[in-house]
């Protein structure tokens, strides 16, 4: 007995390859200097604990009465808990010292190198080597 299958079967099949999500692809550090560390100091705007990277957006002062948004780009949650970072390492109006690697474009995204809080407590991107 061979089983064919119906017009029905055909439709959800098909209607699941559309609806089926992109996979998002991860991406190397191509478009940040990682040769070079700049350093800022703001007021935690948003706090993202997420795969595959967590998010601090920073407000900082611009130096001319304005305000800059900073979008900075840390390490996964489970390497950021083994030098750790908690999902509550930082909140929304803490003040903190970001050391960075800004984007090659000029933008005001850059990858974490370590976090300093107001306190001093120094959160940085990977946990001590052993």
């Amino acid at each position: 007995m061979s089983v064919r299958p119906t017009g029905l079967a055909f439709v959800l099949g098909a209607a699941a390859l559309f609806c089926a999500n992109p996979a998002w692809s991860h991406h190397s550090n191509v478009g940040f200097e990682v040769n070079k560390v700049i350093t800022v100091t703001g007021v935690v705007k948003g706090f993202r604990w997420s795969n595959p990277h967590t998010w601090v957006y920073l407000t900082v002062d611009d130096g001319k009465g304005g305000k800059v948004e900073w979008a900075c780009e840390g390490r996964a949650p489970g390497v950021l808990l083994r030098a750790g970072w908690t999902p509550k390492s930082l909140a929304v109006g803490d003040k903190v010292t970001i050391d960075m690697s800004p984007a090659k474009d000029g933008s005001f995204t850059s990858l974490i190198a370590r976090v300093t809080k107001a306190d001093g407590t120094i959160l940085p991107n990977a946990p001590p080597q052993e």
